[in-house]
């Protein structure tokens, strides 16, 4: 949950995650919907898809007990190098580095590692500095390992460091030559891209239209409401694909924007008011949800935030 999603945000989601998933094999057991409506609203759903995944291997492969062996962990849907050093660490005192984003800084800093992190080259560096930085001791570990994530979120920080009270300012590269605000290197800027999506938001008494996202993909294993070409009739793709019968209006929503990691997506709705179905269509990946219901549904937050002023 905290990759790429802050403290503060996370902290709900991990209690309400762990009162319903208590043990990997209560995960593992668990329908994919069930974990994807607790996610719901932390976005990159990938995440929780491969959480899932991982619960089950750690169960058929490893008798439910997570391994100790990095490489092992490495193995596990959606844990990479970092992720499984830090799992070793903390649960079995393994000597292994762990390098996320704010540790990428501190030692880019300390070793005066210039450039973007995030490029190869750069990466390799600093994985070099991290594995010549880990205490001789596994007992070492959890407090090293800890201080090191620390130190990057609260000292070490992007825009101004606290260098007064960093334990090894003394001989850190970037202060010493005073170019803490041009070490690491910012990612390099780019336009982001622009994207526009019509969506049917059909609405039958109190239930609503919704199918399931294909994975992967955005949004993938999400419920969400159907996409239709900015041109297409409405009326017509509800009649042939959704058995829908009898209908009133349709009325163009306001466009409204969601800004994704790397594109920006404007989503423009058209409602249709649905009064008879020929047949209820309950073909897998499609759903009439009742509004009542749709608060517990594993929807995305723009679509749950529409959905929600119904």
């Amino acid at each position: 949950m905290l990759q790429q999603t802050q403290v503060t945000t996370v902290l709900s989601y991990y209690a309400r995650f762990l009162e319903k998933f208590p043990t990997v094999a209560a995960l593992a057991a668990a329908p994919e919907d069930d974990v994807l409506a607790l996610w719901a609203g932390l976005g990159y759903y990938s995440r929780a898809r491969n959480l899932h995944k991982a619960a089950k291997q750690v169960v058929a492969l490893h008798g439910g007990r997570f391994p100790a062996d990095v490489t092992l962990l490495a193995e596990l849907p959606g844990v990479g190098r970092s992720t499984a050093a830090a799992i070793a660490a903390f649960a079995y005192d393994v000597i292994a580095p762990i390098l996320d984003g704010n540790v990428k800084r501190v030692l880019a800093r300390h070793a005066g590692v210039e450039g973007f992190p995030g490029a190869g080259p750069i990466e390799k560096s600093l994985w070099l500095e991290a594995e010549a930085r880990v205490p001789k001791r596994g007992s070492d570990m959890v407090a090293y390992t800890q201080g090191l994530m620390d130190m990057g979120a609260t000292i070490c920080s992007r825009g101004d460091p606290t260098c007064l009270l960093c334990p090894v300012a003394a001989d850190c590269a970037a202060r010493i030559t005073g170019r803490t605000n041009d070490i690491p290197a910012p990612r390099p800027s780019k336009a982001i891209p622009h994207r526009r999506q019509r969506y049917l938001l059909a609405v039958h008494g109190s239930d609503v239209l919704l199918i399931k996202r294909p994975s992967p993909g955005i949004w993938g294993g999400l419920w969400c409401l159907p996409e239709i070409g900015e041109h297409d009739d409405a009326t017509n793709i509800a009649c042939h694909q959704f058995g829908v019968d009898t209908f009133g209006a349709t009325q163009d929503l306001p466009p409204f924007d969601h800004t994704f990691t790397h594109f920006r997506l404007t989503l423009c709705v058209t409602r249709l008011t649905v009064t008879r179905l020929a047949s209820r269509c309950n073909e897998p990946g499609t759903l009439w949800l009742a509004r009542a219901d749709l608060p517990n549904a594993a929807l995305p937050a723009p679509m749950a935030k529409l959905l929600a002023k119904l």
